[in-house]
């Protein structure tokens, strides 16, 4: 019991402050006012809305609120859930976030939740599905089953344990059929189970496989890791120097003092080999948690990690926000991706939560790339952060070689097509690059020179074949998801010889095709791969060794292990050299050098060809011939020079409008107001209004 009643409660609402609400009727007596536990998900009414869902971030003492106030409080409706669905952790990180990125604390904590804990309801009583060995498979003698040797296994390992869960199953090496063949002969049934609150102790055996043998600067970065203090430490390491080997011990070392680890990884597509790979290290069960799960699947594995019995969460930029109330180490993976900053809704970065989450609990975070960003490697240049630098190659295979071919045409060269018939007459696979989803970018008219722009945005439609060819074309804008019919005639002079103009990789995979048509073409891109199992069947094609082209964007640039690529070739690069984004001569030389890192992974020496206009670029030369940490230090050199990030803060001001003239108006008096509260000087600037890149999106 308290006589603390007026509760201060966060709501997903656009607005910057926290709403006073009454526990009870206010007519109850003070003997029965009661207060939830703070981090509690709540029933309340709000404005005209009858119903909704808020987090309680604090209470006061109704002494503190005067009384013609609080008559104008309403009552919540009640508590939804017996515990609180947020720990004062999670709390205080959703409070910093709401706070340094100028959000509302509610749409923050909205963020941080699970979609099916985001409605006002109570939190679901989920079963899980589960096998149980019945009285015939604890008496049956094992004889019977000699002749099948799975399932005698599969028998075995159900009388150690009487249950198994399917996440046990498939680290049990149970398969689906000895499963099936059991559950006929009446050895197991199916039972469904309520999900436990008790945490997981660890397995006496934590390993299945035992950790490989590292060389001398591995063993030097395991080493400086120190697990009882908050330290960011970058691993920085060339593509192919064992960084995965890195993690993977280091986060042996958390298990063994029963902590929780939290691994980030850019892209969906890396987290099922992600996963597959640590199954195979660790005897322990491995969840993950990304926007390809169902709603259902993620609330299981955010409550299983929150009872505490995961202890290794794989997971896209979202995973930061995940409850760990034993979180022992956070691991980073491809830190400089820009998969890790959120771009719509509540914007934030990833890497950057996850810094400040490890500090407030004083546990390491390991960053890893071979590519830093140039915010991380001034960080570690600058002894801020602790550089671990990984420059051998774990299987001592000699990097690619990079050289360019001076060419305007946006199809592959002639030369480019002689050396993918060497690396197939080679029997090795090769890589074509090319960063442009659809068959081309722009559709223009021949005469008049009309170019079909998006109706709802600065931009021009992407031309797009569809999988089967009697579906005919189709124009797809990339920014606001607009798809209409291909036009028959120009819209300006109404010619009907309209071209495509310039090539992305639809139109990459028809020219393969059509050249080498005996070797399997592979495209992987959002489009080719949008399918559940699309990937990991490409995947495992490439991954079978055998001859193939493949046409991909950045999703293929980003940790994948190719070991039969023995060629890559670049193309659609030149357009970062002029790239309006001051980020954007980094991200070039990231790419071009990831891209490069997937070539010569296992004894085959590798090559990678760039198609360009300007070979003669200082930045990509420097690139080329000295490799990516000079070309990084040059761009920080420049940055110093014209105060950009590292070495400054840039804070940006965006405002929406329908019309442009109220949004230049809105951000002209925010400036105005700004400077006459602190007027410019040496070290801070005013810049703007500007309009955006691009000003109209949909």
């Amino acid at each position: 019991m308290t006589d603390k009643y007026i509760l201060a409660i966060a709501v997903a609402a656009p607005f910057r402050k926290i709403f006073n609400y009454l526990s009870n009727q206010p007519n109850q007596p003070k003997q029965a006012l009661t207060s939830p536990a703070i981090g509690s998900r709540l029933a309340l009414p709000f404005g005209k809305q009858k119903n909704i869902m808020g987090i309680l971030v604090g209470t006061q003492d109704t002494s503190a609120t005067a009384e013609a106030t609080q008559h104008k409080l309403r009552p919540i409706h009640g508590t939804l859930d017996k515990a609180p669905a947020f720990d004062q952790e999670m709390l205080d990180l959703c409070q910093w976030c709401a706070d340094y990125y100028h959000y509302p604390m509610g749409d923050v904590c909205h963020l941080a939740l699970p979609a099916l804990l985001r409605k006002p309801e109570p939190m679901p009583v989920m079963t899980t599905r589960v096998w149980q060995i019945t009285h015939q498979g604890k008496t049956t003698h094992s004889d019977t089953l000699k002749r099948a040797s799975k399932q005698l296994h599969a028998l075995e390992v159900f009388r150690i344990h009487g249950k198994l869960s399917p996440a046990e199953l498939k680290q049990q090496h149970i398969n689906t059929p000895s499963v099936k063949a059991l559950a006929e002969k009446g050895l197991i049934e199916k039972q469904d189970k309520e999900p436990s609150n008790e945490p997981v102790a660890l397995p006496k055996q934590l390993l299945n496989e035992q950790p490989l043998s590292l060389n001398a600067e591995q063993q030097r970065a395991i080493e400086a890791i120190q697990f009882d203090k908050f330290r960011t430490y970058l691993v920085d390491g060339v593509t192919g120097s064992g960084k995965t080997e890195v993690y993977l011990q280091a986060i042996e070392k958390a298990l063994q003092q029963d902590k929780q680890v939290l691994v980030l990884v850019p892209e969906i597509g890396l987290t099922p080999q992600t996963v597959s790979r640590f199954e195979k290290r660790f005897n322990l069960p491995i969840v993950s948690l990304h926007s390809g799960l169902t709603d259902k699947q993620r609330f299981l594995h955010w409550q299983a990690a929150r009872y505490k019995q995961i202890k290794i969460i794989i997971g896209t930029r979202s995973s930061i926000f995940t409850q760990l109330p034993k979180l022992g180490l956070i691991v980073i993976d491809e830190e400089h991706d820009l998969s890790y900053k959120q771009q719509e809704g509540v914007r934030y970065s990833a890497r950057d939560l996850a810094i400040v989450r490890a500090q407030k609990l004083n546990i390491p975070l390991i960053l890893g790339s071979a590519t830093p960003s140039l915010e991380s490697y001034y960080n570690a240049l600058s002894g801020r952060y602790q550089h671990l630098i990984l420059r051998q190659r774990a299987k001592q295979q000699t990097l690619p070689s990079l050289s360019c071919i001076p060419t305007t045409d946006t199809n592959l060269d002639a030369r480019a097509i002689a050396a993918i018939q060497q690396s197939l007459a080679n029997n090795q696979q090769v890589l074509i690059f090319i960063n442009r989803r659809g068959y081309a970018p722009t559709l223009i008219c021949e005469d008049c020179g009309w170019i079909i722009q998006c109706p709802n945005c600065d931009s021009r439609m992407t031309l797009h074949r569809r999988p089967s060819a009697h579906q005919g074309q189709r124009l797809h804008c990339h920014h606001c998801d607009t798809k209409t019919a291909v036009p028959q005639q120009c819209g300006h002079c109404h010619s009907r010889r309209l071209s495509a103009l310039g090539t992305g990789t639809q139109r990459s995979e028809e020219q393969l095709e059509d050249l080498f048509p005996q070797t399997p073409v592979l495209r992987i891109d959002r489009d080719s791969v949008s399918k559940k199992g699309q990937l990991a069947s490409a995947l495992t094609q490439i991954n079978s060794g055998k001859p193939c082209i493949i046409v991909g964007t950045q999703m293929l640039a980003k940790g994948h292990h190719f070991a039969k690529l023995g060629l890559a070739v670049i193309l659609g690069l030149d357009s970062a050299f002029f790239s309006s984004d001051f980020r954007g001569a980094e991200r070039m030389g990231q790419l071009l050098t990831q891209v490069a890192g997937r070539v010569g992974r296992e004894n085959i020496q590798g090559k990678v060809l760039i198609q360009t206009q300007f070979t003669d670029h200082p930045l990509l030369q420097q690139l080329l011939q000295e490799g990516y940490h000079p070309f990084a230090e040059t761009l920080l050199r420049e940055r110093k020079v014209s105060a950009m990030p590292p070495y400054e803060h840039l804070a940006l001001i965006r405002c929406h409008a329908q019309q442009p003239e109220l949004a230049h108006n809105f951000l002209q008096q925010a400036r105005q107001q700004a400077e006459q509260i602190i007027p410019a000087h040496n070290g801070l600037h005013y810049l703007g209004p500007f309009p955006a890149a691009m000003e109209k999106r949909n």
